[in-house]
C-alpha cells in the first residue's frame, strides 16, 4: 500500500493562441503547484479496479470518466499488464476550480502505481501516459513551476516562485472547461499576453512584480457566466492582495499576499463556499 499527495495547481498566466485543428486550444501557461492537496491510497488488490471516495459528495464524474479510473486504464494499456488495485481518494481539491484537481489525482495513481508493481517507467513514461487523459497531467506530475505550451503538455521549468501566500477562494458555481473555451471562441477577447511578464517576474525573484504580471484570457469570459468571479477578486483586493487573478478555466480565483498575517485577515474576512490560504511548493506529487 502507498499513501501520496497530489497537490493542487494555479496558473500565474495563461494566454489562448488558438483553435487548433483538432479541437483543442494552443495555449502558453505559467502553472505552479501550491499546497492544497488532495490524498491518494493505493492497495495491491486480488483484481480488477476499485475506487472510494470521501467525501461521499465529492463531485467525481461518471465512472469510466474519472480521471483516477482513466490513469489505471492508461497504464494497463501502456504496461500489457494486468495492475489490479484499490484507490482510496481523499478530496480536498474543489472540483470545476481550474485548479487541476482530476489532474493531480491522475497524476498520483500514475506514480503510485508506478511504485507498488514495481514498473521502472521514467518521468517521461508517466507524463506521456498522463497527456492521454488531460493536459495538465504531465505538469502534476513533476509540479513546480513550469511554462507549458502546446496544449500545456510541452513543459518547461522555470524559476521557483519568489516566497508568498496564495489566497485561493471559489464561489459555489463551478465551470466546465469546454463551455468556457466555447464561450471563449464566440468572443472577441484580447489576448493578455501575461506570460513573458511573469516569467521575467520569476527571474527577477520580485514577488510584487509577479503579482502585478498575474493575467488569464479565460478570465473575462468566465466573469461573464459567473458575475460573482468579480465581486471575489475585489474582496480579496480590499482584503490586501497585491493583485489577483483566475486559475485555469475557474472558478477559483487566488490573490498573492507579501504578508501572511494579512492573508489570514483575508481568509477570515470574505465570505465564500471555499478558502484557504496556501504556498507554493515545487513538486506534483509527494509520497506520504
Amino acid at each position: 500500500m502507498i499513501r501520496l499527495r497530489a497537490f493542487a495547481k494555479v496558473n500565474y498566466a495563461l494566454d489562448v493562441l488558438g483553435l487548433r485543428e483538432d479541437g483543442y486550444h494552443q495555449v502558453r501557461t505559467v502553472m505552479q503547484s501550491i499546497s492544497l492537496a488532495d490524498e491518494v491510497e493505493l492497495r495491491r488488490a486480488a483484481g480488477g479496479f476499485r475506487l472510494s471516495f470521501e467525501p461521499e459528495e465529492a463531485e467525481l464524474g461518471p465512472p469510466d470518466q474519472n480521471t483516477v479510473y482513466l490513469a489505471w486504464r492508461s497504464l494497463q494499456n501502456l504496461t500489457g499488464e494486468e495492475l489490479p488495485v484499490e484507490v482510496t481518494l481523499h478530496k480536498r481539491i474543489p472540483a470545476g476550480a481550474g485548479l487541476g484537481g482530476g489532474s493531480a489525482d491522475a497524476a498520483a495513481v500514475l506514480v503510485g502505481m508506478n511504485e507498488i508493481f514495481g514498473l521502472g517507467l521514467s518521468v517521461n513514461e508517466l507524463r506521456e501516459a498522463g497527456g492521454a487523459i488531460g493536459a495538465d497531467v504531465p505538469f502534476c506530475i513533476s509540479g513546480g513551476t513550469a511554462l507549458g505550451e502546446g496544449i500545456g503538455e510541452i513543459l518547461t521549468p522555470l524559476p521557483a516562485a519568489p516566497v508568498h501566500t496564495l489566497v485561493v477562494a471559489k464561489p459555489l458555481r463551478s465551470a466546465d472547461t469546454a463551455r468556457i473555451y466555447r464561450a471563449y471562441d464566440s468572443a472577441e477577447t484580447q489576448i493578455t499576453h501575461s506570460v513573458e511578464p511573469v516569467v521575467s517576474a520569476l527571474r527577477s525573484g520580485n514577488v510584487k512584480a509577479l503579482a502585478s504580471a498575474v493575467g488569464n484570457d479565460l478570465a473575462p469570459v468566465t466573469r461573464g457566466l459567473v458575475p460573482e468571479l468579480a465581486d471575489l477578486e475585489q474582496a480579496l483586493i480590499a482584503s490586501g492582495a497585491l493583485d489577483v487573478s483566475m486559475s485555469g478555466s475557474g472558478t477559483a480565483v487566488y490573490g498573492i499576499f507579501d504578508d501572511k498575517e494579512i492573508a489570514r485577515g483575508a481568509q477570515d474576512t470574505v465570505d465564500v463556499p471555499f478558502i484557504g490560504i496556501y504556498e507554493p511548493v515545487q513538486y506534483g506529487v509527494e509520497i506520504a
